[in-house]
């Protein structure tokens, strides 16, 4: 199986997870330890993601390359999905440039750095276990009637509906604690909300298109947020 996908998609995968970090520790200086622990984390989870996919799930990684727009996506789910990138450029680089740089916000006691590491590590668990848990995990908010599309209550999807999106969010704001970035940490709020409005607007198409998707919503209540919301 692990034939169906591409070597230039692997080539692909590996240009993307390597410049985000690089393009950090480039502005912010090969010097910075904190820096280094970022980009160590998102290249180990995205590597780790990314080869137990090709190993495992070559049919989902495929759907993870699905262009914006295409499979059903709705017009304003392609806006979201093209804010949330431009928010997570912005966050990449506002790190090392607050912190390293311009200084534009004071820097964080070491015990808020060290938290801001630790919620990273939810983050990779989470992150993970939703692509292991739900081959339907694609990237855009569309019915996958071709690929037999089904509703998944099973693992970390028996806690939470949107797993992958609470782990993001755990990365969206631990990150800046950890790198001491207020202004990037407002900005990794500004991503959390986004992801919020994605939520709603794809429980909507779920429950209206998905069978079975309306009664998964009453037996696991909680979005992203066990006992909050």
């Amino acid at each position: 199986m692990a034939a169906r996908v591409s070597p230039l998609r692997l080539l692909s995968a590996a240009v993307h997870l390597l410049v985000w970090p690089g393009l950090m520790l480039a502005v912010g200086g090969w010097r910075w330890p904190e820096g280094w622990v970022f980009a160590g984390w998102f290249v180990a989870m995205c590597t780790h993601t990314l080869v137990w996919l090709y190993r495992h799930d070559p049919a989902l990684l495929e759907e993870r390359y699905r262009k914006p727009g295409s499979g059903g996506q709705s017009g304003a789910d392609r806006l979201i999905v093209y804010l949330v990138f431009a928010a997570f450029v912005a966050w990449i680089v506002l790190m090392p440039l607050d912190a390293r740089r311009v200084h534009w916000t004071p820097p964080l006691p070491v015990g808020v750095e060290v938290l801001g590491g630790l919620l990273l590590l939810p983050g990779w668990f989470l992150v993970f276990r939703a692509f292991t848990d739900n081959t339907f995990l694609s990237p855009l908010v569309r019915i996958q009637a071709e690929r037999g599309h089904r509703v998944i209550s099973t693992g970390v999807y028996g806690v939470v509906r949107h797993p992958m999106y609470l782990g993001a969010i755990l990365m969206f704001l631990g990150a800046p604690l950890l790198t001491g970035s207020l202004s990037a940490l407002a900005v990794g709020m500004a991503e959390s909300l986004l992801i919020v409005v994605r939520v709603i607007g794809e429980e909507r198409l779920l429950v209206r298109e998905l069978p079975g998707y309306d009664e998964y919503c009453r037996r696991v209540r909680y979005r992203l947020i066990p006992y909050v919301w």
